[in-house]
């Protein structure tokens, strides 16, 4: 069942980022995190004590570093902590789910060594709103995913794909695809669930065509 959305008034002006390459929320997507870096402990245990918030972005090749770090993509994702874990050696376990996308307007000081920003979801209001159904052509879809899987060497449970509602699908596979980082941000940045759906199709069949020069096929599982 899909996390409860936040109501506009809840969102914070400023937040906590997290900068990772090929990591990418959306809204109502759940993204599983392995929190080990000090900067980014201290980021989770400040966020879980203040409204359970922070952002996901990835960092821009093509934008010059800042005094605080790497240059970073204009929109990301907002993201609440819905499960919590800490590991013997210190680590946490976070599952963190998609609220709303929205735009860094600033970026402010560091805070515990980890990156600030303020955001405006000015833009995005239609990502709180209640998920209308996806425009997918479910067909084209799972004809473009099977081939992709196999360039990838990706198993798959089929049934269970093939059971899961056209909205969490694209979704999901958005989000666990192994896209380049640009192609990740334009899935992102997609202005409609329908334009994501038909971005994601495009994608898969250019990327069942062959793995990228340089990018060794990954091996997992889609259950």
């Amino acid at each position: 069942m899909a996390a409860p959305r936040a109501e506009p008034l809840a969102l914070p002006a400023e937040i906590a980022v997290f900068p990772l390459s090929g990591a990418l929320l959306l809204p109502e997507g759940r993204l599983p995190l392995n929190i080990f870096e000090p900067r980014y402990l201290a980021m989770t245990e400040d966020s879980l004590a203040a409204g359970r918030m922070f952002g996901m972005v990835q960092p821009d090749p093509a934008a010059p570093r800042g005094e605080t770090g790497p240059g970073l993509y204009r929109i990301g994702c907002l993201g609440r902590l819905t499960s919590f874990a800490e590991t013997e050696d210190g680590r946490f376990l976070i599952t963190l789910t998609g609220v709303t996308r929205f735009r860094i307007a600033e970026e402010l000081a560091l805070r515990r060594g980890y990156r600030r920003v303020r955001a405006d979801y000015a833009a995005f209001h239609a990502d709180l709103a209640p998920a209308a159904p996806t425009a997918l052509d479910r067909a084209a879809l799972l004809a473009a995913l099977r081939p992709f899987f196999k360039v990838r060497g990706i198993d798959a449970n089929w049934e269970a794909v093939e059971q899961t509602a056209d909205g969490e699908l694209v979704t999901t596979l958005a989000m666990i695809c192994p896209f380049e980082v640009p192609e990740k941000q334009a899935l992102l940045e997609a202005a409609t669930p329908a334009e994501r759906a038909a971005m994601l199709i495009a994608l898969l069949q250019m990327g069942a065509h062959g793995t990228p020069s340089g990018d060794a096929p990954p091996r997992g599982r889609l259950s």
